[in-house]
């Protein structure tokens, strides 16, 4: 891993320089596309503007031309009717003629000087009688004002049925300047609007007749949009403040526009949050490469510290890493380690092939996650015991890329636990003297009695031979009790010879029902001593692997316990009751005395070595026969004698594995 520096000051203001260029270009390029966006607006709302006062100017034209042309009809009509013998048969005629050429005429109406009507097409209904309940009607004013003035007028717009707005035209009939009549022309505006407007002109355009009140009176239009512009120009005719309004239609490339202005805001945005993020992603590397430099020299220093080697391999077997620890194990340095495949040149010659093969195991994956010892050689030839420890190399991508090893030196401490492992020999065997040091009287007094038989039947012997009259059939009896004697004395010697020689642990098929009557064979004598009856049912018990001498240190140690905790109980209850039980995967020895029993604040201590409640005690019997269980893989345990007659006691017990030896 290289050590990385961090970024110096100088370097941190020129990247705030060259973040701040592209931001500076950013802004000037946005500022002038968005200024030619408005001069481009501009000028189409300008061009839209004169398309439209054009148009306005157009259709005002159109719609004065075409009321003109009406009046001059309606003129015509009123000049023809003075003084017509058939005036209204004219009149229907004409004023059908007309209904039919001029579509936004409604009704065409011929009125006397007085006002009664004196024909009427389509119908002889007055237009404005539905509203004359509310006021003078509009055409009375306007009937007056046009009989007043002899010229044409027109009325001020009203509002009938249904919310329909129209005008009435008034054109006075005088003959020799007399009053005869009056022709009147309905106009409704929005009829006036439909047919004088044309179709390509409301794809354009909403048209509408309002007033300086802006009340609508009628209206023309393709869509209920409104419009971006609108301009006004008076209705005249008919006049009274009528107003022609056209607006146009919201351009539909105007969303274009506001989509390409959206666009350009949003991409300048995007820029700049782009420029934000580039710099806030260098100050947090800037920031990252400041903490893997510290990073970096941390673990370093870390790697520099340690006492546990550590070496890395590729899947291929190649060192690609070591750090001081293994280099001052192996007494090599990294430059003669990094970069070799095997052989090492810390493996031990003569063990290449064995070492080679362990290799093999670890690069196929199969090492023991516990770890495995093996001998390694350091540079100097010195031979040492290694533990090492195998893990999968992954590098940032999960991927698998090599093995990490642990490597400890073990030397020293494989050495302390042989030196350990002795001592507990030793320990074991001084405790077998000890016992039967303890015995020893015991056994003493037992060696007496076929001693002293062997010595009573040999001085009959001799006494039977000094007779004269000697029948050698008479000393055969008795020389047959002194071999009994002799084998009983050879016996109980050769069993203390057995328990107190010194040997290697040594598992191996072992009948227990035999150890327990050796063990029974020593305690007998002490227990006749002590008055304890000893009460023992074996069982045929298969074959366990063991080591026989082992076990009876265990019992003896623990059937001894029992008697020596009985010493108060009475002498009835003097009883020691050994039990075993089988299961289908261990056995079980107990080992229960009806003693006083053990108080529950030293039953934890029990086991511990060098812990004892006797006065001359050593405190380690406990402590042995545990480790010599264990050794077997089995445990041992003490808990109360609950079936005990006095009530007190306690009950020793043991498993052994039944596994093959």
């Amino acid at each position: 891993m290289r050590n990385i520096a961090p970024t110096p000051p100088s370097s941190a203001r020129r990247l705030r320089w060259l973040l701040a260029l592209p931001k500076l270009g950013i802004v000037l390029l946005l500022a002038a596309i968005l200024s030619l966006l408005w001069l481009l607006h501009r000028n189409e709302t300008e061009e839209e503007r004169a398309a439209l006062i054009k148009d306005v100017l157009w259709l005002e034209q159109s719609l004065r031309f075409h009321l003109n042309s009406n009046e001059e009809q309606l003129q015509q009509l009123a000049a023809d009717l003075t003084g017509q013998t058939e005036a209204k048969k004219l009149f229907r005629l004409r004023a059908g003629h007309q209904l039919k050429n001029n579509p936004e005429i409604s009704q065409l109406l011929w009125f006397d000087a007085q006002g009664s009507v004196i024909d009427a097409l389509p119908t002889t209904t007055l237009p404005d009688q539905e509203i004359a309940a509310f006021g003078p009607p509009v055409a009375a004013k306007a009937f007056e004002l046009a009989s007043r003035l002899g010229k044409r007028y027109y009325s001020e717009p009203f509002f009938l049925e249904g919310n329909r707005a129209v005008v009435e035209l008034m054109n006075p009939i005088f003959d020799e300047g007399q009053l005869k009549g009056m022709l009147v022309v309905v106009y409704p505006l929005d009829a006036l609007l439909g047919n004088l407007v044309p179709w390509w002109f409301t794809e354009k355009y909403k048209v509408e007749i309002i007033d300086d009140n802006d009340i609508q009176y009628a209206t023309k239009t393709n869509i209920d949009n409104k419009g971006s512009q609108s301009y006004e120009i008076p209705f005249d005719p008919p006049g009274f403040g009528m107003k022609l309004r056209i607006s146009n239609y919201q351009n539909a490339d105007n969303s274009l526009q506001r989509g390409l202005t959206l666009a350009i805001f949003a991409l300048a945005a995007g820029v700049f949050w782009s420029l934000w993020i580039v710099r806030d992603l260098m100050k947090k590397r800037s920031q990252a490469e400041e903490a893997l430099s510290a990073e970096h020299a941390f673990r370093t220093a870390m790697e520099d510290s340690l006492t546990v080697g550590m070496r890395a391999r590729d899947l291929n077997g190649k060192v690609i890493y070591v750090n001081p620890a293994f280099c001052k194990i192996t007494g090599f340095s990294r430059e003669e380690i990094v970069g070799t495949t095997p052989p090492m040149p810390y493996w031990v010659p003569e063990q290449i092939e064995e070492t080679f093969a362990q290799h093999q195991r670890v690069m196929a994956g199969n090492a023991p996650p516990d770890g495995f010892e093996i001998t390694f050689m350091r540079k100097n030839g010195e031979r040492f015991d290694a533990l090492v420890y195998e893990a999968k190399l992954i590098d940032g991508k999960g991927q698998h890329t090599g093995w990490m090893a642990s490597i400890l030196d073990v030397t020293e401490r494989n050495r302390a636990e042989e030196f350990a492992r002795m001592q507990h020999e030793q320990l074991q065997f001084t405790s077998r003297l000890v016992t039967m040091g303890e015995m020893a009287s015991t056994l003493a007094h037992e060696l007496n009695q076929p001693l002293a038989a062997i010595a009573s039947y040999n001085t009959g012997c001799l006494n039977l031979l000094d007779r004269p009259a000697c029948d050698v059939r008479e000393i055969r009896p008795a020389l047959e009790k002194i071999g009994v004697q002799a084998q009983r004395a050879g016996k109980i010697i050769r069993r203390v010879h057995d328990f107190v020689r010194k040997s290697e642990p040594k598992r191996a098929p072992c009948a227990l029902g035999e150890v327990i009557e050796d063990c029974l064979g020593f305690v007998e004598p002490d227990a006749r001593k002590r008055r304890i009856r000893i009460e023992c049912t074996i069982p045929g018990l298969p074959p366990i692997p063991a080591d026989r001498l082992m076990l009876e240190q265990v019992l003896l140690n623990l059937i001894r316990n029992g008697m020596e905790a009985m010493a108060a109980t009475p002498e009835a209850d003097r009883v020691l009751h050994i039990a075993t039980e089988t299961t289908d995967s261990e056995l079980r020895i107990s080992v229960s005395d009806q003693g006083c029993g053990i108080a529950p604040e030293i039953r934890d201590k029990l086991f511990t070595a060098f812990f004892t409640t006797k006065p001359e005690g050593m405190g380690v019997g406990l402590s042995i026969c545990r480790s010599i269980i264990e050794f077997h893989r089995g445990r041992l345990w003490a808990e109360d004698n609950t079936h005990s007659p006095t009530g007190s006691g306690t009950i020793f017990a043991f498993t052994l594995p039944l596994e093959a030896a």
